[in-house]
């Protein structure tokens, strides 16, 4: 393993929408999405569930979901909020809640946690998110060091303004041929219909699909020596340093 490149391409939103799942799912089956976040609380968890159970393959971690907020008019406004980010009871206990839900859902714990627009980056949220990995074993995104996060392929600005060249074929590929040695996981919302899901981040999604599903992108991967894998493949790698993971 050592020197060597490894890929996670995780789709987050998995549950929100039939046409968020059906973009998931064919970059999946394009073989370059390899993991996916859980969204419990959506329409789109049952169709969304049933699919990781019969693709093992397809890690799946639990995406927790608080809240989604949007910049207008030179503040953040709420399109929903679950319960308030500043009352730890209240996160704790949806988050638990959320938890149950996927495990009901899925049959066994979450493989990896993050959360809808990184609300675990802020307290109280990242103490009980924290704690509930450390519980668990399993990574919460950015904050494990051994993992390289690049969030880099997301097709708005911080305020939520169209930025198009982050989501294009080129600058993807850009960030591969960057990619440092070990473990990096490159964070992706793929969508094949934006329909009226309730999101700040609705045509984005098309063209992320796109140009996850470009040929160009995986010959790209190849040219670079990159290993592709999902989280399961990593920690058994982990485990048995002598076997590769698949190409």
């Amino acid at each position: 393993m050592a020197g060597e490149k490894y890929l996670i391409v995780n789709a987050d939103d998995f549950g929100q929408s039939p046409g968020v799942n059906r973009g998931i799912i064919q970059a999946h089956e394009r073989r370059i999405v390899t993991s996916t976040s859980l969204m419990t609380r959506w329409l789109a968890v049952e169709e969304a569930a049933l699919y990781a159970k019969e693709h093992r393959e397809l890690s799946i971690g639990l995406h927790l979901d608080l809240g989604e907020w949007v910049y207008r008019a030179g503040a953040w406004e709420p399109l929903y909020t679950v319960v308030p980010l500043e009352d730890k009871s209240a996160v704790e206990r949806e988050i638990v809640r959320q938890l149950d839900t996927f495990r009901r859902l899925i049959g066994r714990d979450p493989i990896h946690i993050n959360s809808h627009q990184h609300v675990h980056m802020r307290e109280p949220v990242r103490s009980v998110a924290l704690q509930l990995c450390e519980s668990l074993g399993v990574p919460l995104r950015n904050l494990c060091p051994e993992v390289h996060y690049l969030g880099q392929f997301y097709g708005q600005t911080t305020e939520g303004l169209p930025l198009p060249a982050q989501i294009s074929l080129e600058h993807l590929i850009d960030m591969l041929s960057t990619l440092p040695a070990g473990l990096s996981v490159i964070v992706c919302h793929p969508g094949d219909d934006v329909g009226d899901l309730n999101t700040m981040y609705r045509v984005e999604r098309l063209e992320e699909l796109r140009v996850l599903c470009d040929p160009r992108l995986k010959a790209a991967i190849t040219a670079f020596g990159i290993r592709l894998c999902s989280w399961d493949d990593w920690l058994y790698l982990k485990n048995h340093s002598g076997r590769r993971a698949r190409g």
